[in-house]
């Protein structure tokens, strides 16, 4: 008598392994990229907003001070009282909630200048160096508008998004 033996499989053969792999590489190449790209784009709208935050806190230093910090002072004059008594008398904060200084995304420290350097409005110069970490290249993020931007963007919007042209 025979037996009917069923063969067992205990795994998988060396061809369904290279097409399972080979389906995993095509959805990577495919999906891959767009997550990046959503990262970075997720990225800059939070140290857009970060900027944002940074500028309303100044406005209330402002308000309470009677003008924006120095350079010299920079940030820290939202989260540390002043050192001259008369003005410390004047000052109410810590201005953020956090009490800490925030860095961008990137985790680098935001530039700031007053009086401002770039732009035509009488209010700080906040920037961050972009997704480089580099100042001064095309990816910073600012608060100021370059001339260009300013002639064809809304007055509204402070931050330098590049001008699409109108159809």
């Amino acid at each position: 008598m025979k037996r009917n033996r069923k063969r067992q499989r205990h795994g998988l053969t060396l061809l369904e392994l290279m097409i399972v792999l080979i389906i995993l590489v095509g959805l990577i190449a495919l999906i891959g990229p767009n997550l990046f790209r959503s990262q970075k784009k997720a990225s800059i709208r939070t140290t857009k907003t970060q900027i944002a935050a940074l500028e309303s806190a100044l406005k209330g230093y402002a308000s309470e001070m009677g003008s924006f910090p120095t350079t010299e002072e920079g940030l820290s004059a939202l989260i540390q009282a002043p050192e001259n008594e008369k003005k410390a008398r004047k000052w109410d904060g810590p201005y953020l909630d956090d009490e800490v200084i925030p860095t961008d995304s990137w985790d680098t420290k935001f530039t700031y200048e007053y009086p401002p350097m770039h732009g035509k409005r009488d209010f700080p110069n906040i920037s961050s160096a972009g997704p480089d970490e580099e100042l001064n290249t095309e990816d910073d993020i600012t608060n100021w508008r370059t001339d260009a931007e300013d002639t064809e963007a809304d007055k509204g919007d402070t931050f330098n998004e590049p001008v699409k042209p109108s159809k």
